[in-house]
């Protein structure tokens, strides 16, 4: 089971979705149940991989599969070809524990078409999945496009008054960025055949770090694969479609969006652009931190405007995310290890956000700050889980925010990005002050409206929904080191192969495994 445990894992929600397909639409709490056994049973399934201490010993890529799987003559070769290692591992594993977290949050909150709601999900995990465990270029293309479809659905269908808006917009930005990658993909396989290397072993992303590209063409590679990942993450000034997708997509998919798809983008530059072109890397580092720092202190900014919470809460996310992008740029072990803990961080934080602000949308059908006000009072333990979740999006020492920010800025300090650090830190003052002053406002302002002395505390669904992610906000935030020490070598291996100290070496494959970093 464990040789073919990552495809298991990957495809068993697809399989969950074509027997959905059978089950009668009317049933909706029949099919919201199936749904959340699916997801569940795919954590399960990933369980085993947090568990192997082969990451903290091993860089290289383990649970390899590989099979032939399209042939064209001598010219053209795809392949099966996934695993994955300490980078992946976590992004992986915040994908199966997220989705049955979005799933319970359905319950009261979709009753339109459960069924086409449900299947979307899952086909959307089985995409998100696929994309974080390929080494074949092409295969990751195919999942990287195929998680269009569904949230382009999810938002479209499902969405608030603007959705057609902000689905197209959404659809737009992310599929011109694709195309890019699409003709940078078929260079670089061009260019690996031209150098020598053997067809058979396709648009391996092992095969490929070997090939010395040339500068010149190394530059618009780089371009094409960054603007595509630039859109995905969002950086500055790719970030508009994000604001009006988050606040117009239903309460799972803006959980997905923020915890899990945003993390597509940085881990396209962390997989492929900076190891692919390291030269490009190096010429563009200045250009991309400085899109960094601004991402971070203009979403403080903009979020700080904001009267609406869940817009507040996406433009928060073009600001953390800016911290991510500045730690894996300082290309030293301190930031690559505060951008990495930082995704999963969002995701947990930002998640959880979204959540709280689809708690009291579903009560009071409002997400504007000034309808609310005294909700402490009425509602005390979905005001002591919105404090902590606040606390972690500041990152309050403690909490998970806290050491994916600070090694971020340590290791940008550290690096040649110094003064970059000094100013991306006037983002963690901003972020405290708009989030502090949203939820002064929310929780403890004036109670303008009677109707927020009606409303009732967290049911034990919503709490049972949120104690997980408030386990990992400590958890990751007093003892970081559970999740690091699997990451390091496989970043040790990164950072190497991007500044050049080590040479890749190829080793003529008779089974797919003999692949390694060295």
């Amino acid at each position: 089971m464990t040789d073919h445990l990552l495809s298991l894992m990957t495809f068993f929600p697809l399989l969950g979705m074509l027997i959905l397909l059978f089950i009668p639409r009317e049933n909706g709490g029949v099919l919201k149940g199936f749904t959340l056994v699916i997801t569940l049973v795919t954590f399960a399934f990933s369980l085993p991989l947090a568990f192997d201490d082969v990451f903290k010993t091993s860089g290289g890529m383990h649970y390899i599969e590989f099979a032939k799987w399209i042939s064209i003559g001598d010219y053209f070769q795809m392949n099966y070809n996934i695993g994955i290692d300490g980078i992946s591992l976590w992004l992986v594993l915040l994908t199966t524990f997220i989705m049955p977290i979005a799933v319970l949050s359905t319950w009261n909150a979709v009753d339109k078409n459960v069924k086409g709601f449900m299947a979307l999900l899952l086909l959307l995990e089985t995409a998100m999945l696929g994309a974080f465990i390929s080494l074949d270029l092409f295969l990751f293309y195919i999942f990287w496009e195929l998680m269009l479809i569904p949230m382009y659905f999810l938002i479209g269908i499902w969405g608030g008054g603007r959705r057609i808006y902000a689905a197209v917009k959404f659809f737009i930005y992310t599929a011109v960025g694709s195309l890019l990658m699409l003709v940078a993909i078929i260079f670089v396989y061009y260019n690996a055949i031209n150098a020598g290397l053997p067809v058979d072993q396709g648009f391996s992303i092992l095969h490929f770090y070997q090939v010395n590209i040339p500068a010149d063409l190394q530059t618009w590679l780089f371009l094409a694969f960054a603007f595509s990942f630039a859109i995905k993450v969002p950086m500055f000034p790719l970030h508009t479609w994000l604001p009006d997708a988050h606040t117009e997509a239903p309460t799972a998919g803006s959980v997905i969006l923020a915890a899990i798809l945003l993390k597509m983008g940085t881990y396209g530059y962390v997989r492929f652009a900076m190891p692919l072109f390291p030269d490009a890397m190096q010429t563009f580092m200045p250009l991309l931190a400085t899109l960094a720092v601004i991402g971070i202190i203009y979403g403080a900014l903009v979020a700080m405007m904001q009267d609406d919470v869940k817009k507040l809460v996406a433009y928060s996310s073009v600001s953390h995310l800016g911290f991510v992008m500045l730690g894996v740029f300082a290309l030293n072990l301190q930031g690559m290890a505060g951008g990495m803990i930082q995704m999963v961080n969002h995701g947990i934080s930002t998640g959880a956000l979204f959540l709280i602000v689809g708690f009291i949308y579903e009560r009071r059908h409002t997400r504007l700050i000034n309808e609310f006000g005294g909700l402490a009072k009425q509602m005390p333990v979905f005001a002591t889980i919105f404090m902590i979740v606040t606390f972690s999006s500041i990152g309050l020492p403690g909490t998970n925010g806290f050491v994916g920010e600070f090694l971020a800025l340590v290791g940008a300090y550290e690096s040649e990005l110094r003064w970059y650090a000094v100013v991306a830190t006037t983002g963690v003052i901003f972020a405290a002050v708009y989030m502090l002053w949203m939820f002064q406002r929310v929780m403890f302002g004036e109670l303008k409206n009677p109707a927020n002395q009606k409303l009732k505390d967290l049911s034990a669904r919503e709490i049972i929904l949120m104690v997980p992610l408030l386990v990992f906000v400590f958890w990751i935030g007093i003892y970081p080191n559970t999740f690091l020490e699997k990451m390091n070598p496989a970043m040790e291996n990164l950072i190497e192969q991007v500044k050049g100290k080590q040479q890749v070496t190829y080793v003529e494959q008779v089974n797919p495994q003999d692949f390694e970093l060295k």
